[in-house]
This record gives C-alpha cells, sequence and structure tokens, in this order.
C-alpha cells in the first residue's frame, strides 16, 4: 500500500478533507468526510469509493486490514496536522474523503406498491430537522426497522455532518437519501400512493391502531417546533405516539425510532398471518 508523507498544511488533499469536515455537502468534487477506522472499515463494506485516506504518523497500523484500492491515495500526516483538519473534540487518527452513492427516487420507492416482491416503501420524510445527532440517529434506526429511504427537506442538517455520520454508525453509507423540496417530495409520494403521516401531539391516530403495513412515508419535524403546518396540511392524516408518563412529547429521534419499530412491528405481523394460511 503506497504511502505518501504529507509535511504541510497547505496542502491540497488535506484542505479537502478540512473543507468536507467544515461544510458536509458542499465540497465541490462531491466527497463526503469520515473519521475514524471503525466508520472506515463501514465505508468499505457499503462498497463507497474510498477517494483518499489518511492517518498520522505512528498509527499506520490502524490501517492493517484494510483492503484498500490501489487508486486510493494514502497521506501520512503529523498528528497536529491532521488534528486541525478534524472537527471532533477528541480526533482519531485516521479521517477519508469518500463518495457517497447517488440515490435516486428509484431506491427509496424501491418499485412502490405495484411490486410484490418487494416491501411496501417506508420513508423518513424530515422536515427541518437541525440536531445533526438526532438525523444520524434517525438514519440508523431507518436501517435497523427496514426503512427504504430517508428524505431531507430545506433547513434539515446534513447527513455527512461528522456527528451525524458518527451517531448513524455507518447506516448513513447504505440507507438511501435524497434532499430534495417539499414540493418533489409530495409529488413522488403520491405518484407512487405512499400514505403520508404527520406526527402531531393531539387530535391524531394513536400509532399503534393506524395501518403502517403498506407504504408509508413519516412526516419529522423540527426539535422545538414540529412539523411546519403547511407541511402537515398537505398530509393524508396524522399520528401520535401515547405516552402515558407525564411528557409532553419525545425527542425526534425517538418518536421516529417508535413509529419505525412500530411500522416494522405490523408488516412482520402481517407476513406471518399470511405464511400460515
Amino acid at each position: 500500500m503506497p504511502v505518501r508523507i504529507v509535511q504541510s498544511k497547505q496542502n491540497g488533499r488535506l484542505k479537502e478533507l478540512r473543507r468536507a469536515m467544515a461544510h458536509p455537502g458542499r465540497e465541490a468534487r462531491g466527497l463526503a468526510a469520515i473519521e475514524g477506522p471503525n466508520l472506515l472499515g463501514e465505508a468499505l463494506r457499503a462498497g463507497l469509493r474510498i477517494d483518499c485516506t489518511f492517518v498520522a504518523q505512528e498509527a499506520q497500523h490502524l490501517l492493517d486490514g484494510f483492503h484498500l484500492p490501489p487508486e486510493t491515495d494514502v497521506l501520512l500526516v503529523p498528528n497536529e496536522l491532521l488534528t486541525s483538519a478534524l472537527a471532533t473534540e477528541t480526533p482519531q487518527p485516521v479521517a477519508a474523503l469518500v463518495e457517497p452513492f447517488d440515490w435516486i427516487w428509484r431506491d427509496i420507492l424501491q418499485g412502490g406498491v405495484e411490486d410484490s416482491n418487494q416491501a411496501p416503501p417506508l420513508i423518513v420524510v424530515l422536515a427541518g430537522l437541525q440536531d445533526p445527532g438526532n438525523l444520524g440517529a434517525i438514519v440508523r434506526s431507518a436501517e435497523a426497522f427496514g426503512a427504504t429511504g430517508i428524505v431531507c427537506l430545506p433547513g434539515t442538517a446534513s447527513a455527512w455532518n461528522p456527528k451525524a455520520v458518527r451517531a448513524s454508525a455507518g447506516s448513513v453509507f447504505r440507507v438511501p437519501l435524497l434532499s430534495v423540496s417539499a414540493e418533489e417530495v409530495f409529488a413522488h409520494l403520491r405518484e407512487a400512493r405512499v400514505k403520508i403521516l404527520t406526527t402531531a401531539l393531539r387530535d391524531a391516530e394513536p400509532a399503534d391502531h393506524a395501518d403502517l403495513a403498506g407504504p408509508v412515508a413519516f412526516l419529522i419535524g423540527n426539535e422545538g417546533n414540529g412539523v411546519p403546518a403547511e407541511l402537515a396540511a398537505q398530509a393524508d392524516a396524522a399520528v401520535t405516539i401515547p405516552c402515558p408518563g407525564p411528557v409532553e412529547s419525545l425527542n425526534a429521534s425517538v418518536a421516529a425510532s417508535v413509529l419505525l419499530y412500530e411500522a416494522s412491528r405490523q408488516r412482520s405481523a402481517k407476513v406471518t398471518v399470511r405464511g400460515s394460511r
């Protein structure tokens, strides 16, 4: 594995890493920054193209066992230079620039309701979610409970924010994800006959009473204000999560996870009933 030694803070690849860390989603070549050997391993297992890998001096052994493609740049960097390029409080000695998959609507809808060989779409639409930690946790739950994709509306944090990537534990590499306008989301969901459910505290059907076994998209709103009224008005119905305790509302990532679990539970039960006939 050829390794190049970098000694200058002005190195072009280090500048790319710094920009990708500070402004996720805006790197000119469409590259995203990840940090740590665990996430590098997850990216390789997911099949992402690893454009460049950075490793701190005296930590080169952390790349042992990784089968990096021959075209991947591997840079050996003084620890203080690598630390200065990373955004975390406790930087790790390995980082990389990776090329995310270019997902399309077909990946998220997976054939829609007309394809009996595919599970019906289960989609999370994030409307103005601002905490990247919440976003990453939702991506992880989405993969755990079989969601077919996530859609981020304007005002939502980048899924490639370093905090979001860490919170997703690598799920962001595998879960289909789009960032589009509200108009585009509603047009595609209606065309695919996906039921759009907004989340609400009152005047809503309990999630365990709603039919979530078919094609469903959950609207999850901002941590403080919930789903904007103009978006909620376009939903087909509203669901709520009954809480017997004295808590008015749930954290956005917890609420999304509970809804995804309930949808997964109903779908599993439906498959079990069908198989027992």
